[in-house]
């Protein structure tokens, strides 16, 4: 089947983004052939469109929608609010999201996982799990049972995560924390729009928006 000049037989990705989790994405996609060739990165700065990174093209958001009709596209933005924003435009433009899943990931087929996910390489996610629309798990973290992560939540690079813990939407989880495990009653809760800092260690609730860091974790002053 095609549309014009157009082979729709093989899938196309567009990447929101130019930086650095944007590139690192682009080579995720390379190990997922479900979702086709990346074939531009968006971004924002006109100064940028034009330019070329790792062989490809960079361009605005509208060019992007009317140069590949038939892609979809993934977001390669680590601020969780940011992200979000980014989803919208790119909704309102026409685009639908793929769900990126590095076959080097461990999972159950107990896992719940929706629209617009991305998760690295090297991850461990155990049993009765749901991963929140365009949530971000980055390289080599654990998820325990009964985790839910919410929308546009991120964890970072070695993030581990105990049984019973709900990550609240646009919580940010930095490189290396851990955050222990909640009971089958009280799961322990990381607030929306929440930021555990790197290496911290969460032994108790998180309220939303607030910021911790340290070990244990306590609200940073």
């Amino acid at each position: 089947m095609s549309y014009g000049y157009l082979d729709v037989r093989w899938p196309q990705l567009v990447v929101y983004g130019a930086g650095g989790f944007a590139r690192e994405l682009c080579w995720l996609a390379e190990s997922c052939p479900d979702v086709g060739d990346v074939v531009a990165m968006i971004d924002d700065d006109p100064a940028q469109h034009g330019s070329v990174v790792n062989g490809i093209p960079i361009h605005g958001l509208a060019e992007a929608r009317a140069l590949f009709p038939i892609a979809r596209m993934a977001i390669g933005i680590g601020t969780p609010r940011h992200r979000e924003a980014a989803v919208a435009r790119a909704s309102a433009a026409g685009f639908e999201f793929a769900t990126l899943i590095h076959p080097r990931v461990e999972r159950s087929r107990w896992i719940e996982i929706a629209e617009g996910v991305v998760i690295c390489a090297g991850n461990i996610l155990t049993t009765n799990i749901r991963v929140g629309r365009h949530a971000h798990i980055n390289l080599s973290c654990t998820v325990g049972h009964d985790v839910v992560i919410g929308d546009y939540a991120t964890l970072a690079p070695g993030v581990n995560l105990s049984g019973r813990v709900r990550i609240g939407a646009r919580a940010y989880i930095g490189t290396n924390a851990s955050i222990i495990n909640g009971e089958a009653d009280a799961p322990l809760i990381i607030g929306e729009d929440a930021v555990v800092g790197a290496a911290a260690c969460v032994t108790r609730d998180v309220p939303p928006g607030t910021t911790v860091v340290g070990v244990p974790a306590r609200p940073r002053g």
